[in-house]
């Protein structure tokens, strides 16, 4: 039954990215709806427990969670926007250099970083030259695309260590529905802001949204964080790094995007390093951001 699961979560998080890339409304109304919907569909299961535990947070911790909804937020609207300007296995890669930016924020913040953890961070950011490099080769939009998508993981990184420390006092559910919820009103206002289009889509691309909000979120993270239960941190963590290459052959079946073969010797290359850096580093929980 785990494999089962393991397998629903994986294909989950992978369709993801072909989902919102071939979702034909702007970037910043598919991020608000997934996570708006997100928020819908889990917060009838966890009010009780959620009302509780939320009127227990004193004010520091309530502006660290209002910090790391934002950052969802920022994470979301360039992800999105990345995968509308470069190829989906590009921007998925790129987005996956979050494990990475934790290390090198933890790095900063005084932790020690072994030395096979750096060699994975410099042959991960090698991978990052060449997608960009022969992306730059193409388009300055796709470079632009690569661009966003380093922000959508640097931005998810920081989600993860300001989530990290409000998670040692509230659950899951109840972390999850305040950070969705406040993730959404912060697109919603993006929105506003911008004038994008929020409900004027056909029903092909409503039912893409509905679909990558059961997928990601139901399906694919949800489930996932079921199986730390059974599995360790550290092999959730390898799993989730399946989606680069998951999204990369969905993308190609379903949307028929070929990238230039250099894309995917960056993206091996990327995949390699974050495979030395999950092994390597020292346990944490696994980055499940997206």
């Amino acid at each position: 039954m785990n494999a089962l699961l393991v397998v629903v979560a994986i294909l989950g998080v992978s369709a993801s990215g072909p989902l919102m890339a071939g979702a034909s409304a702007p970037a910043l109304a598919i991020a608000f709806w997934r996570n708006a919907l997100g928020t819908i569909a889990i917060a009838p299961v966890v009010a009780p427990r959620a009302r509780r535990e939320l009127a227990t947070l004193g004010r520091d911790l309530w502006r660290t969670t209002v910090f790391a909804g934002v950052m969802l937020a920022v994470h979301f609207a360039t992800w999105v926007t990345a995968l509308k300007m470069t190829s989906v296995a590009a921007a998925t890669a790129m987005v996956s250099m979050q494990v990475v930016f934790v290390v090198v924020i933890d790095r900063f913040r005084g932790e020690l970083t072994p030395r096979s953890v750096i060699g994975g961070i410099s042959l991960a950011i090698v991978g990052v030259l060449v997608i960009t490099g022969v992306d730059f080769s193409l388009s300055a939009r796709a470079l632009v695309g690569d661009l966003l998508a380093l922000v959508g993981g640097l931005t998810a990184a920081l989600y993860m260590i300001a989530g990290s420390r409000v998670r040692e006092r509230l659950s899951t559910g109840s972390y999850t529905v305040a950070c969705y919820g406040i993730c959404a009103a912060t697109l919603l206002v993006a929105c506003v802001v911008a004038q994008v289009e929020m409900v004027d889509f056909s029903g092909r691309t409503w039912l893409a949204i509905v679909g990558v909000t059961i997928c990601a979120q139901l399906l694919g993270h949800s489930v996932l964080n079921h199986l730390l239960a059974v599995m360790s941190p550290g092999l959730i963590s390898l799993l989730l790094l399946l989606e680069v290459p998951g999204a990369a052959i969905l993308a190609g079946i379903f949307l028929d995007q070929t990238p230039p073969v250099g894309v995917y010797a960056g993206l091996a290359l990327i995949l390699a390093g974050l495979v030395v850096v999950v092994l390597r580093r020292p346990p944490s929980a696994p980055a499940i951001a997206d």
